[in-house]
C-alpha cells in the first residue's frame, strides 16, 4: 500500500541535501520586480519561515519556488532539476503548495477535497484504486478531519479549512510542503493548532516544510531555520536567535523591540517598543 507519511532518512537528513533551491532568480509582475538576484537553499528535513514587512516578496517567492511564478532570470531547483523543466505531473508528487487563501469549488465535500490530492498518481492506466482509498482515510485521520469527511468545506471554520487543505496536501503525497501564511484570518488558538498539526508533520514525518508568517514569535517558536527579507532581497538567514535580533527589527521592520526568551518555548521572543521613523 502506498505509504502517506512516510518517515525521512536519518542519513538524509544529516547530509543536509538541498531539496529545493533559488539561483539568482529576478521575479516581478510585469515590470514591476518584485525579488532580484535572489539565492536561497532549502534542505531536506528542514523548517524554515520566511518573514518580512508587507509587500517584501515573501508569497512571491513560495509562488516562484512552488512553480506557480517564472522567474524573469536565474532558476529554481527541484532536487537538483530545473523546476521550470519538470512536467507537472512529476512535481506535484514530490511538492506540495497551500496558497494564502485557497478556495475549493461551492458544496464541495472534505473527503472530496482531500481526493484530489490523488490526482498527480493517477492517469488512464491507473485509475482510481483501494490505495488512495486508504491513503485518503488516513490523511483524514491524522489531520482529525474523518468526522467532517462529508461535510461542504465553505460550511467549515477558518481552523477547520486549513486542516482539510494540509489534509489535502498530505494525500497528495509530498515529502515537501510549501504554506503561504496558513494561520491568516485565524484567532490565536486555531493559529497554534494549525501550526502544531505542521509542527508535527516536520517533527515526527521528517517533512521538509518552508511556511510565509507574519507573526515573528511564532515564526521562531515552531522554524528551526528564519529567512528575513526586506524590499525584496534576502538580508538575513539563520537561527531564530540569529536573525531576531534588535538592529534587525529596527533595520527591516522598522520596530523599536526588545527581544526575550520566550518562557515556554526557549526561542526569542518580539516585544514591540514602538514604530520607528
Amino acid at each position: 500500500m502506498t505509504e502517506l507519511l512516510p518517515r525521512a532518512r536519518p542519513d538524509a537528513i544529516s547530509e543536509e541535501r538541498v531539496r529545493l533551491a533559488a539561483e539568482h532568480v529576478r521575479l516581478a509582475y510585469d515590470e514591476q520586480v518584485v525579488v532580484d538576484d535572489l539565492d536561497l537553499e532549502l534542505t531536506e528535513g528542514s523548517f524554515t519561515a520566511i518573514v518580512g514587512p508587507n509587500g517584501c516578496g515573501k508569497s512571491t517567492l513560495l509562488k516562484a519556488l512552488g512553480r506557480l511564478l517564472r522567474p524573469t532570470s536565474g532558476q529554481v531547483l527541484l532536487d537538483g532539476r530545473a523546476i521550470a523543466r519538470t512536467p507537472t505531473r512529476e512535481v506535484a508528487k514530490v511538492l506540495g503548495l497551500l496558497p494564502q487563501t485557497p478556495v475549493a469549488p461551492e458544496g464541495l465535500t472534505v473527503g472530496d477535497l482531500v481526493a484530489r490530492g490523488r490526482h498527480p498518481h493517477q492517469n488512464w492506466l491507473r485509475q482510481w484504486s483501494r490505495d488512495d482509498e486508504a491513503v485518503v482515510a488516513e490523511a483524514l485521520s491524522w489531520t482529525s478531519m474523518s468526522e467532517l469527511a462529508d461535510r461542504p468545506v465553505d460550511a467549515l471554520s477558518g481552523g477547520q479549512r486549513q486542516r482539510a487543505w494540509i489534509s489535502m496536501a498530505l494525500a497528495q503525497g509530498t515529502d515537501l510542503l510549501l504554506l503561504d501564511e496558513p494561520t491568516t484570518y485565524l484567532d490565536l488558538s486555531h493559529q497554534i493548532d494549525v501550526l502544531d498539526l505542521v509542527g508535527r508533520l516536520h517533527a515526527e514525518r521528517g517533512r521538509t516544510v518552508v511556511v510565509v508568517l507574519h507573526d515573528l514569535n511564532l515564526a521562531a517558536r515552531y522554524a528551526q531555520r528564519l529567512v528575513a527579507m526586506k524590499d525584496g532581497a534576502l538580508v538575513a538567514s539563520g537561527t531564530p536567535a540569529e536573525v531576531l535580533t534588535e538592529q534587525l527589527l529596527a533595520d527591516v521592520f522598522e520596530l523599536e523591540a526588545r527581544v526575550i526568551t520566550d518562557p515556554v518555548a526557549g526561542s526569542p521572543m518580539v516585544v514591540p517598543v514602538r514604530r520607528l521613523r
